[in-house]
């Protein structure tokens, strides 16, 4: 894989969003920390990238999910996640789209796991099948 500001290897990515995490020393950080700590588990062997000059991405045979950080949030958007089952309602941003769906947290939230972890293989299942949607 080519090396380039917007696309890294895997070692410089994951080494990348652990300077982000500590240099974010907050909630925010913690919240990232404990999404990709539910990623890993969920997949083993998940790829982390590093994209558009500074989201940690998480992929799979494609792109599974992002993990943006803003002031007041930490956006987790699904690249496809309009195509995915959500029973336990964790999107709640992104929802007009025609293909990716978010989960928007907040300084108190709480990240469901089991069902963030369903979504997760789910997004993982639905890339190997090869689907657009």
């Amino acid at each position: 894989m080519p090396k380039s500001p917007d696309n890294t290897d895997q070692a410089v990515a994951s080494e990348r969003i652990d300077a982000r995490i500590a240099e974010l020393a907050d909630w925010r950080g913690e919240t990232l920390v404990e999404a990709r700590r539910l990623i890993h588990a969920a997949l083993p062997g998940v790829t982390e990238t590093w994209k558009w000059r500074g989201v940690p991405v998480w992929e799979k045979s494609g792109i599974l999910c992002t993990g943006e950080t803003y002031k007041d949030k930490v956006k987790l958007t699904f690249a496809k996640g309009a195509a995915l089952p959500d029973p336990q309602g964790l999107f709640n941003a992104s929802l007009e789209g025609n293909a990716r769906r978010a989960i928007d947290l907040y300084k108190d939230d709480k990240l469901n796991t089991k069902a963030f972890t369903a979504l997760i293989r789910a997004a993982a299942e639905l890339n190997a099948s090869g689907k657009k949607k």
